[in-house]
């Protein structure tokens, strides 16, 4: 059996991955192969819970290390249930962010240092990492006023504008180490431009 490929889709609030995600997806399928589509934080049972505890702004404040610990203990659960079974099978996985989005997060965004997110990074993922990653970037300003229209802001979306920021900084630092495998995309462009980008990306990935 020939193992499946591993893409994830990052990018800060209000960039389109939802969107994207389908259409990613209807991409991939094109080409004859069965896709996985999963998330994080998420994808397992204990991992939504723990997804919906991270995201909970009305709860009991979560310190920055409790944060990043929750984080990968979903992950874990993910990888080992969800994410490595499918790539076992011949699958291909596309995952709604993975661990950019710790290092954006956690790392830019609350300031954690980036060797404590290596260290869990190694303990949990071991050699798994993304075959391809696809970064929809955006303006702060911009993805944030799309953000805002949703009905409840949850307890990330609900951060200061510096936040969001260092986040973005940090995903920016992320793609410019690893061009070959993280692809920039402008998502601030009309979506038919996105998508004709997103298709080409995954054509020359093939």
């Amino acid at each position: 059996m020939i193992r499946g490929k591993f893409i994830t889709l990052e990018g800060g609030e209000g960039v389109g991955k939802t969107t994207n995600l389908a259409f990613i997806k209807s991409c991939l399928e094109q080409y004859k192969v069965t896709v996985t589509l999963t998330r994080e934080p998420g994808g397992t049972e204990l991992a939504e819970k723990l997804r919906q505890l991270l995201l909970n702004k009305d709860g009991e404040a979560i310190s920055e290390q409790a944060e990043l610990l929750m984080i990968f203990a979903a992950r874990a659960q993910h990888i080992k249930h969800v994410i490595e079974p499918a790539l076992a099978k011949g699958n291909w996985v596309l995952c709604d962010r993975f661990t950019d989005a710790t290092y954006a997060y956690q790392g830019g965004g609350r300031n954690i240092n980036r060797c404590s997110i290596e260290w869990l990074e190694n303990l949990v993922q071991k050699k798994l990492k993304p075959d391809l990653t696809i970064l929809l970037d955006a303006p702060i300003e911009i993805g944030l006023a799309r953000a805002k229209k949703r009905a409840n802001l949850d307890r990330f979306e609900s951060e200061k504008t510096i936040f969001f920021e260092q986040v973005r900084q940090s995903y920016l630092f992320q793609a410019a180490q690893y061009p070959e495998r993280i692809k920039l995309i402008k998502a601030d462009q009309p979506l038919t431009l996105v998508q004709n980008e997103l298709a080409e990306i995954i054509e020359t990935f093939f």
